[in-house]
């Protein structure tokens, strides 16, 4: 990390098929050594699946799953006095896209399924329903907050 200036924010151009930026954030941060083409395949297979198992949108039902996903409150850890306290802080907008796409894509992958286009399928579905690793993961995370508000004095 630099000391002099901040990283410039690099702009992530929308996908091809339904021109959404979030979808190709995704995409990308699903991606392994660069094999865009493969997590492409991959995510629009996912979408298709889900449209034929709940009858609904695939788009409408990703967008839902990272809105029940986003997190609102973390804590962070400050060090007072010697003592470390988990410190409740409310997200920016930037870091809870990132914290969901991060934790969709990694409880997508923890999945007992067969083939990422089924644990994918099987995850968005879940979170769109208020279930799944990675809502129980933000869940976790608002507790978490929850419970440390009596340092909530401490933000800095």
């Amino acid at each position: 990390m630099s000391r002099r200036n901040a990283a410039k924010r690099r702009n992530v151009l929308p996908d091809p098929k339904f021109g959404e930026v979030v979808v190709a954030k995704f995409i990308n941060k699903m991606m392994y050594d660069g094999k865009k083409s493969i997590a492409e395949r991959i995510f629009y297979s996912a979408l298709e699946k889900i449209e034929e198992k709940t009858g609904e949108n695939g788009l409408e039902v990703f967008k839902k799953a990272l809105a029940n996903v986003r997190p609102t409150l973390e804590v962070k850890s400050r060090r007072i006095g010697g003592a470390t306290y988990q410190v409740p802080m409310e997200v920016s907008e930037r870091r809870a896209e990132t914290l969901t796409l991060r934790w969709v894509i990694r409880y997508t992958r923890e999945r007992k399924e067969y083939g990422m286009i089924e644990k994918l399928c099987a995850e968005l579905i879940a979170a769109a329903n208020t279930d799944g690793g990675s809502f129980k993961k933000k869940e976790d995370t608002h507790k978490m907050a929850e419970a440390n508000r009596a340092f909530a004095h401490y933000r800095f």
